[in-house]
């Protein structure tokens, strides 16, 4: 199968709202693919749908052929926009807690990522900034060997020196074979590693596109395009 996801006339519907508006693409695997869209575009929404932490209201939605579940929980890494790991946890705890609960975690790599970043495992959360957190958090979610990562802002509250060993870190820790989907609104920041956009504006797609074709057609960075098309 060279599609990790497929999604065929997605609709989500919060009471008279449509969060996503019948949309309908593929991605292929071994991608770093950008989810762009402004506030309340439905990017949050739809990478939500992917971990079935809410149910389409119609159209289908299949994760390496399966419908989101049990089955895609085992394949598929989240990064949420906020943090949920708990305060009083050492960032050890953290390492044992996500090393028992996913057979796919590597203890080793979130270890080495968190001495680079300067970050001690022994440290409670509750005593770290915002921004640690959010890098304790990447790390755990980067340092398992799976098959999709859906990453919510994940340099949205970093400071702007750690975001290119980030980006390395997201570069550097995934296989071949897997895909990433970024939901930013820092595109300046991330288009350097992007394979494959999605423009996503009031819930539907205006744009799906490899990035060396947008360059090859345009000569305009996808930053550019991003502010044209949204007219920011």
């Amino acid at each position: 199968m060279n599609n990790i996801l497929e999604c065929n006339n997605l609709t989500k519907v919060f009471g008279s709202k449509k969060a996503l508006n019948n949309i309908s693409f593929t991605i292929p695997r071994g991608k770093i693919v950008g989810l762009l869209g402004p506030n309340g575009s439905g990017k949050s929404t739809f990478i939500k749908l992917c971990n079935e932490l809410l149910t389409a209201t119609s159209g289908n939605l299949l994760i390496s052929g399966h419908k989101p579940g049990v089955a895609t929980k085992k394949i598929v890494s989240y990064l949420p926009e906020k943090t949920y790991l708990n305060d009083w946890m050492k960032v050890s705890q953290m390492v044992e807690f996500f090393e028992d609960f996913y057979d796919d975690f590597n203890p080793t790599t979130a270890y080495d990522m968190l001495s680079k970043l300067n970050i001690n495992p022994k440290d409670k959360l509750k005593t770290m900034s915002k921004g640690t957190k959010e890098k304790v958090q990447l790390i755990l979610v980067m340092s398992r060997e799976a098959e999709l990562y859906l990453l919510d802002e994940p340099i949205g509250g970093v400071d702007p020196a750690a975001r290119d060993y980030i980006l390395d870190t997201i570069l550097n820790n995934y296989n071949e074979n897997a895909t990433i989907i970024i939901s930013t609104h820092l595109i300046s920041d991330i288009e350097k590693i992007l394979d494959y956009i999605i423009f996503i504006k009031d819930g539907e797609v205006v744009m799906t596109k490899e990035v060396d074709e947008i360059r090859e057609e345009t000569g305009k960075s996808i930053d550019l395009l991003f502010r044209e098309v949204f007219k920011c």
